[in-house]
């Protein structure tokens, strides 16, 4: 890998995908100054493009002319199946079929065929792999990894050009880390240029791989992985991107789903943006501190926004119930007129918002004169939380949370 290499994918690059802006979102950890580079507005809504356009530039016409073929989690495939067919190639892409309905579709309507894989990456990338084999007299696919590529990796660093270019006086640079080649190509051009900018990666704590990685200085395959931050979800780094890593991040961490959940919520909310899970890995990591931010100027580096709609519904209700928006509990009461309403009048008096009740009679276990009520109410946040638990035990209420 070389800086020269990076500036040449820029150029290369510069009239397929887009510069994305950077914009300033105090309200996402009010000790830092958080800024975004909003990789989710690029097209295909997604990096990936970078790496995957300037990859398939270095083809030969010749190798052009056989075709591609590429494993994906969704973005990668979209950013292939784009830059092959404006380079005139055909373009076959492996995908988990557990990959979100809007990214193989998406990768359809940029002209690829598309072979679904039962599991995750690695196994869409074994199949890869295994139909490149079986091609490669009749066909002669080239194949272009998601992430342990060199030219893919220096499409990736542009981003690391941009950044520097359009926030000079950055302190530190989050960015999502799955296989790697995002954070390796945008690290490796950030410290060439500017050494004392500091670069963290962030993982799905359910898909550490390149944490347990770099912690035992080996490279580390996972058995099995489980985030809703699909993207990012790799069983194993690749040898290029682990090497690049282990040189050139300073600092990795990880973040739960429901940090990951809060973060989507909060993009959407705060910044009127939406980002898919992977994307706001870097975004959940600041603003929960997972990574020294105080006093400091953070990009956070979101890497896409394609989610699709029927995940962002239950993540964002998960985002409400992480960042205290929403309340649901279990009352226990006398079976006697005058209860329903003195817990309504506790919750309407501390303002919370009731969307759901329910009444139930006594079960087995309970006395016969018992009853519970269920309810769900949108509340304000955590404070507001106790507040309306301490108004109803107060008034002489036992509750249960659930």
């Amino acid at each position: 890998m070389t800086l020269d290499k990076i500036y040449h994918a820029a150029f290369v690059l510069k009239d397929i995908i887009r510069k994305t802006d950077v914009i300033a979102a105090p309200e996402l950890n009010p000790d830092a100054d958080i800024i975004l580079k909003t990789e989710n507005l690029q097209v295909t809504g997604s990096f990936k493009v970078r790496g995957a356009a300037y990859k398939i530039s270095q083809l030969s016409d010749e190798e052009k002319a056989r075709g591609v073929i590429a494993c994906s989690a969704g973005n990668h495939a979209q950013g292939v199946a784009l830059a092959a067919t404006k380079a005139g190639a055909k373009s076959l892409i492996c995908l988990p079929d557990n990959a979100p309905i809007s990214k193989i579709e998406a990768t359809k309507k940029y002209g690829a065929d598309v072979c679904l894989v039962p599991g995750v990456y690695d196994d869409a990338y074994n199949k890869a792999l295994e139909l490149a084999l079986e091609l490669r007299d009749s066909e002669g696919y080239t194949f272009v990894h998601p992430f342990n590529d060199e030219d893919v990796i220096a499409g990736q660093g542009t981003i690391g050009l941009e950044i520097l270019e359009q926030v000079p006086d950055v302190d530190a640079v989050i960015v999502p880390v799955g296989g790697g080649g995002l954070i390796s190509g945008v690290a490796y051009a950030i410290k060439a240029l500017n050494p004392n900018v500091k670069v963290y990666g962030v993982q799905a704590s359910g898909a550490p791989s390149m944490v347990k990685s770099v912690k035992e200085g080996k490279i580390k395959k996972l058995a099995s992985v489980s985030t809703i931050a699909d993207g990012i979800a790799v069983k194993e780094p690749g040898d290029l991107t682990f090497d690049l890593v282990s040189q050139y991040v300073d600092e990795l961490v990880t973040v739960t789903d429901d940090e990951v959940a809060a973060a989507i919520l909060a993009l959407i909310e705060q910044q009127k943006l939406c980002a898919e899970g992977a994307g706001a890995v870097s975004v959940a990591a600041a603003m929960f501190n997972k990574v020294p931010v105080a006093g400091k100027k953070v990009v956070c580096l979101v890497s896409g926004g394609n989610i699709d709609v029927t995940i962002l519904s239950r993540v964002i209700d998960r985002g409400l119930l992480k960042s205290g928006r929403t309340l649901s509990i279990q009352v226990n009461l006398v079976d006697k007129p005058g209860q329903l309403q003195g817990v309504a009048n506790c919750i309407a008096d501390a303002g919370g918002n009731v969307t759901y009740i329910n009444h139930e009679k006594a079960t087995e276990d309970m006395s016969i004169t018992d009853a519970y009520l269920r309810i769900t109410m949108e509340t304000k946040n955590f404070e507001h939380i106790d507040e309306i638990l301490t108004a109803l035990s107060d008034a002489g209420f036992t509750y249960q949370q659930f």
